[in-house]
Formats: structure tokens, C-alpha cells, sequence
């Protein structure tokens, strides 16, 4: 009876409290009489028609409209994102075709039904009050990721360059609104307020976009990279100083009407910096050590920004330069930065930063530029900002004494404009300093500038390829060594690849070469901090490699595409061997995955059309994740995929052979032997090598040249404590397949195991 104690309260609780709901329920009926009670919604109307009415008021309803909107909006903008990054671009720029792709120039224009229902004109102010939240985190970020220490340090020829190529493209573009004035300036709008627009306009460079293509193309360690990176900033800050003299000028008239917004906006900054900074580093500093940031404090940083941009906005220069100086202001320590910028980042641009890109596609009437005087008009806008500041950097560097390919090189990265030309736009279009023609024009304008930014740097590249570089010259040298390539993730995985690459050639002194690489997803790096991540990251591989005493040659990219980008390394490195770790998930590389963050293996295109070739079979299990896979199938040299078990020596080897495709891993064995003394048993799994005169032969002669170091079992069970006495296990990629295939009892006992594959 005690076990269904419970039970008959639960029962007579739930009854009792029903049963007396019920009667008030009934009670409350006679209360209705004689009072003015409205009809029911239900009444001369079915249940069916009652839920669809209702279902599309809910679906009208303005939060329901904007979250549909939201979805629609991530999911198309990171479509495009992927594709533009496949085509090797930034994925800003598949943003900003999506939300053209989004405004009336496509969806509006084929499907109006579908746009009209997704973006309703009342809608818009919604999606616009929620897009400038995503600015001003995005600004703050940009902000953040400054390193005003480098300007300090590097400022003299980046400053000039930087200054030279905003005054260039502004210059123009004032001479340029003199053309275009009377035809696309609205009615009422000075011509100082219109030119100021145009020419600031002209001059901005996009620091984020200019900063992730420093990273990908490996130039952040180079010298030019350095001064891009600060040409970038000095840019940035400057820019952003003007454009909120230009705003005060614009809302107030007349530069004189600005006087009063310009000082309060001079003494804004000078209260930033010397008030409100270093209240903030003192902030920071009781912070050292810890590893985290409380919640108390992550209100007094965002107090911090929302008050700053409510500041800006009240003077009258926009919230948008007060989320800036916010972030420029914040505490020089990098793992501080670090520690805050993961808090914004995720959501301010993969959830807002997108609704933007629509927002400002919405606006963006391509249809509107019917005329070809039009298409004219614009084409001149798009030559006049690359003249200006693709030129103008170019010729302002080799004035310096800066070689024409770098100086080409600053010019193509200084022309690239992305988001933060269409942050400026939008604040003209928003003041009224621009119709919708020209908006159209310049939001072209920002596309091609920066679209043209890769194919630039790859023409110039290509034009002054010339002599082979000092690293090609090194790789001609080293073609003779037998080469080992690891790719690592974490220090962890670097620290026990390495191990093994010592083991393999340990004796071989000066003919071998050692490359640690490193592949970091290029979103995840910030300009300011590019040199410490790395600087950690190889840390632990540089401590053993001097334990161990082996020279190696450390590899740090950027990407974003790590897997393509790993195996044209690979392939055009001539390394012998290529290392790395099992440790991505199974699920891991699908499209949607890709797109979203999900991961699905269900709906990987690679996996769907080889089922339809009849090659696999979708829901099979792979005993590799994709990315090994990959790998495995698109390099052209051994790949050894490690499972780290806490490997620290190839002493004891274990090697089972299931079939004669399996001896090449005698070779791998040998050469532990020579370079590690290792003890290696070889298990005749199969009773291959039993019947086979030849391999028993050069069994044989190993033996005979590294006496007691190689051992033939032919027993037909492995003991647990066998294999767990051993260091490592060699295996061929087919054998561990068949290992996974057949659920093998071994899986649980083995050691740490490299899986190798042979081309």
C-alpha cells in the first residue's frame, strides 16, 4: 500500500481541485444575467473557420511577422555568406547580395505576394530600431578589435598612407557632387551638407573586412601587412571623427550652425579618455587572473556603451560613433577584450548584423537605375572611388619608397569598403542627404569595391610573381629530406603528433624537416590579438620540440576554408607524411552545419550525391568524421590520423596485419626501429604473411639488422593486458574501418593507434 501512496494523493488532488473548479465555473454562469455581455467570437462561425482566423491574426501579429522575418533573414544572408566564401570572398559580401536579393530588386520584384507579406511597410520601423542595436554592438566590437598600441608604435609611414588615402577619394568626391548635384541631391538639401556625404562616403575603408583578408592571405606577420593593419585603423578613427563633424554640419545647416555639437563632441572624447578609461582599466585589473568576467561588471560595460551612444545621439554625431569610442576606449588587455567580445559577438552578427544587410537591401531600389544615363552616372561613382583611394593609397606608398607591388597591394586592401560603407549610406539615406537613385548607386558602389578586393590582390600577385620567394627557394633546398607535415588543433594534439614525428626520425639529423601547422577559422581572429593567439597556440609544440630537441618550422593561416586550405598545403608542400588528429565529431561538415552551426550529417551534399552514385549509403557510420575523410581522399601523400590515448613514445608497437595491402605499414615500423629502437610486434592477423616467402623475408632481414625488435605472432586472440601494454598500434585506414565495422572487442583496450592510409 505504501508504494501507491503517492499515486492516490496525486489522483484525489487532481480531482478535488477539478471538481471545484468545475463548480465555480457553473456558479460563475449565473452571474451573467442582466449584464451587457459581448457575443462570442464563435458565434455563426465553425471551429475550422475560428482557428484559421485566429491562426492568421497570430500570424500577423507584429512579433510573430518579425521573428519570421529573422529566420528568413539569417538563414538566405548565411546561404549567400557560404556561397561568396566557397568563390573566395568575404562573407560579408554574400550578406550584402542577400539583402538586395531580400529588397525589391528580386524578391519584391518576382515574387511582391511573398514580400509584401514578409516585409509590410509598417513592419520596417521594427526591423530598423532592432538593426541599429546590431550596429551599435557591431561598432562596439570594431572598436574593441583597434589596437591603438600598434598606431602608437608603427604610426609614421601608416599614418601618411592611412591620411593620404581618405584626403584623396574625399577631394574627388566633393569634385564629384559638383556633377551630380543638381540631378540627385533632394530638394532643400545644401550642397556643403550633400558634398561632405559624398566625400566621406568615398574615403571609408572597411577595418573588419581589410583585417580578416590580412589574416586569410597570411600577410599579418609581413611588413605590409603591418602597415595596412595600422593604415586600416588610423583610417578607421579618423574617418569616424569626420563623419560626426559631417553629421553635426548636416543636421545643423552650416558649419557655423555645427560649432557648438563639434565642441561638445570634442569634449565627449576628452571625458572618454580621461575619465572614463581609466575608471575601465581599473575595472579590468581586478579582474587579472581569473579567467571570466563576472555579471556586475558586464552591466558596468554595457552601462558604458549604451550611455555613450546615447550621449553621441543626443549631441547630435550619431550612437553609432559612441558604440565605436566605447569599444576604442575599453581595457588594452587582450584577454579581456577576448573575454567580452565572445559575450557580444555571437549574437550581434550572426543574430542582428544580417537584419541590417535586408533592412538596407529593402531600401536599396535597383530597379529604379532604368535609364542607361543612370548606369552611366553610377559606373563614374564606382571609378572615382577606386581612383581615390585605390590609387591614391598606391601612389601615396611608392612615394614612400614603398615597392610597387606592396604599394598596389595597400591600394587594392585600402579600396575594400564592405559593411562600414553601407553603415555610412544608411545614415545619409536616414538624414535625407541622399534619394533612393543615388543610395542605389553608392550601395553598388560598396559591392564592387569590395567584391574586387581578392581578384585585385590575386592580379597583382600574378603580375609580379617574378623569381620564386625565399620560402620556395627553402622548399627546393628541402626536397631531399624526408618531410613531415602536422596539423593540430589544440596544444594538446600538437604536443603528441610531435612525439611521433620525433620517433620517426629521430636519427635522421639533417635529413628531415618537421612542420607544425596551425589552420584557424578566420572569424574566430582578431586584428589585435592575431600575434599572441598564435604565440599560445604554439607554445606547448615549441617548449617539447626543445625538450626533444628537434628543429621545427612552425606554420600559423587563417582561413575559411580550413579543409581545402590543409589539403593545397599538403599537396603542393612535397611532404612525405602528413599527421593529424581523430577529434572533430562524426556529424561534423554538413551544408546546414556550414551555414548555421548545426551539424547533420543527413543532409551533407558530399554524402548525398555518393549514395545516388550507388558509393555509400547515407546513414552508414563512418569510422572518420568528415574533415578526415576529406583529407584522406583528396591528398596525395600517407596521412596518419592519430587517436591520442596520452601518447608520449613509440616504444612498444603494435602491428596488426589483416591483409597483404597492410604490409606498407612495415616500412612505418622500420623506420621506428632505426630512429627509436622501438620494439615492434607484428600480429599475422589473417595468417597472410605465413603463407607469403617474400614478406617473411624481409621480416627477416629487419631483424637481422635490428636484432630482438621485431616480433611475428600468429596467436588468434589478443589479451586485453597485451594491448594495453603497448604504446602505440599501427593499422591501415581499411583494417580500422573493418575494425568499426565489425565492433571489434579490441576498440576498448587499444593503445594510442595511428591509423595510416596509403595513396
Amino acid at each position: 500500500m505504501k508504494k501507491y501512496r503517492n499515486i492516490i494523493f496525486y489522483v484525489l488532488t487532481i480531482a478535488f481541485f477539478s471538481c471545484l473548479m468545475y463548480w465555480f465555473f457553473i456558479e460563475g454562469k449565473t452571474l451573467e444575467v442582466g449584464e451587457n455581455i459581448a457575443p462570442s467570437k464563435a458565434t455563426g462561425a465553425t471551429m475550422w473557420e475560428n482557428f484559421t482566423d485566429s491562426f492568421l491574426t497570430n500570424l500577423h501579429h507584429p512579433l510573430a511577422l518579425l521573428l519570421a522575418q529573422i529566420v528568413t533573414i539569417i538563414m538566405v544572408a548565411k546561404l549567400f555568406g557560404w556561397i561568396c566564401v566557397k568563390l573566395k570572398q568575404p562573407s560579408v559580401i554574400g550578406e550584402m547580395i542577400a539583402g538586395i536579393v531580400l529588397g525589391p530588386s528580386l524578391v519584391g520584384l518576382y515574387f511582391p505576394e511573398f514580400s509584401a507579406f514578409m516585409f509590410p511597410k509598417e513592419s520596417l520601423p521594427n526591423l530598423q530600431f532592432l538593426s541599429q542595436i546590431g550596429l551599435i554592438l557591431f561598432m562596439y566590437i570594431v572598436g574593441m578589435e583597434l589596437d591603438l598600441s600598434v598606431l602608437r608604435k608603427k604610426a609614421h609611414d601608416a599614418v601618411v598612407i592611412s591620411h593620404a588615402s581618405i584626403i584623396f577619394p574625399f577631394a574627388l568626391g566633393i569634385g564629384l557632387s559638383y556633377f551630380i548635384y543638381k540631378e540627385f541631391a533632394p530638394e532643400g538639401i545644401q550642397f556643403s551638407s550633400f558634398a561632405l556625404f559624398i566625400a566621406i562616403a568615398m574615403s571609408i575603408t572597411a577595418f573588419p573586412v581589410l583585417a580578416r583578408i590580412v589574416q586569410e592571405r597570411n600577410l599579418h606577420k609581413t611588413k605590409i601587412g603591418t602597415i595596412v593593419i595600422t593604415c586600416a585603423a588610423a583610417d578607421d578613427i579618423t574617418a569616424w571623427c569626420i563623419l560626426a563633424a559631417v553629421i553635426a554640419i548636416v543636421k545643423a545647416g552650416s558649419f557655423s550652425g555645427s560649432v557648438f555639437v563639434i565642441l561638445m563632441a570634442v569634449l565627449y572624447v576628452f571625458l572618454m579618455i580621461k575619465l572614463v578609461k581609466p575608471f575601465l582599466t581599473r575595472i579590468a585589473e581586478s579582474q587579472k587572473g581569473k579567467g571570466f568576467i563576472n555579471k556586475a561588471l558586464v552591466a558596468v560595460f554595457f552601462l558604458v556603451l549604451i550611455i555613450s551612444s546615447y550621449a553621441t545621439e543626443v549631441i547630435g554625431i550619431h550612437a553609432l560613433f559612441g558604440a565605436f569610442m566605447a569599444g576604442a576606449i575599453m581595457p588594452e588587455n587582450v584577454k579581456f577584450r577576448n573575454l567580452f567580445i565572445e559575450k557580444v559577438e555571437d549574437v550581434a552578427l550572426v543574430l542582428l548584423l544580417p537584419l541590417f544587410f535586408v533592412f538596407t537591401g529593402l531600401r536599396t531600389q535597383i530597379g529604379l537605375l532604368n535609364d542607361p544615363h543612370l548606369w552611366k552616372i553610377g559606373g563614374l561613382i564606382i571609378l572615382t572611388a577606386v581612383i581615390g583611394k585605390f590609387i591614391g593609397s598606391a601612389l601615396t606608398a611608392k612615394f614612400l619608397r614603398i615597392s610597387w607591388k606592396d604599394s598596389l597591394t595597400i591600394g587594392a586592401l585600402m579600396n575594400t569598403r564592405g559593411l562600414t560603407e553601407l553603415i555610412v549610406l544608411n545614415i545619409g539615406y536616414d538624414l535625407g542627404v541622399m534619394g533612393p537613385e543615388l543610395f542605389a548607386m553608392m550601395v553598388i558602389m560598396a559591392l564592387f569595391t569590395t567584391f574586387m578586393t581578392g581578384p585585385s590582390l590575386d592580379l597583382i600577385n600574378y603580375l609580379f610573381k617574378g623569381k620564386k620567394s625565399m620560402l620556395e627557394e627553402d622548399q627546393d633546398v628541402n626536397d631531399e629530406k624526408y618531410k613531415v607535415l602536422l596539423s593540430f588543433e589544440t596544444p594538446n594534439a600538437g604536443r603528441a603528433l610531435l612525439k611521433f614525428a620525433d620517433n620517426l626520425t629521430n636519427k635522421m639529423n639533417g635529413n628531415k624537416s618537421i612542420t607544425a601547422m596551425n589552420i584557424a577559422p578566420v572569424d574566430e581572429l582578431h586584428a589585435y590579438d592575431i600575434e599572441n593567439y598564435e604565440k599560445e597556440l604554439f607554445e606547448d609544440v615549441i617548449e617539447t620540440s626543445n625538450e626533444l630537441k628537434l628543429e621545427v618550422t612552425t606554420l600559423f593561416k587563417a582561413s575559411t576554408d580550413i579543409e581545402n586550405d590543409l589539403i593545397n598545403i599538403t599537396n603542393k608542400g612535397n611532404y612525405d607524411l602528413l599527421l593529424v588528429m581523430l577529434g572533430k565529431s562524426i556529424y561534423e561538415g554538413s551544408l546546414l552545419g556550414k551555414l548555421l552551426g548545426f551539424t547533420t550529417k543527413i543532409i551533407n551534399p558530399e554524402k548525398l550525391l555518393n549514395t545516388v552514385k550507388g558509393k555509400s549509403y547515407i546513414f552508414n557510420a563512418s569510422p572518420f568524421d568528415d574533415f578526415t575523410l576529406s583529407i584522406l581522399d583528396k591528398t596525395n601523400i600517407p596521412v596518419g590520423v592519430m587517436v591520442n590515448k596520452k601518447f608520449e613514445s613509440a616504444d612498444k608497437i603494435f602491428i596488426p596485419i589483416f591483409e597483404l595491402n597492410d604490409f606498407f605499414l612495415v616500412e612505418y615500423a622500420k623506420r621506428l626501429i632505426n630512429n627509436n629502437d622501438s620494439q615492434v610486434i607484428i600480429l599475422d592477423a589473417a595468417g597472410q604473411i605465413r603463407k607469403n616467402t617474400e614478406i617473411r623475408e624481409l621480416i627477416r632481414n629487419i631483424e637481422h639488422i635490428a636484432p630482438n625488435h621485431i616480433t611475428l605472432y600468429n596467436e588468434k586472440t589478443i589479451e586485453k593486458d597485451f594491448l594495453q601494454s603497448q604504446d602505440l598500434m599501427l593499422i591501415s585506414s581499411k583494417s580500422w574501418r573493418n575494425l568499426i565495422d565489425s565492433k571489434s572487442l579490441w576498440l576498448s583496450d587499444i593503445p594510442s593507434t595511428l591509423i595510416i592510409s596509403n595513396p
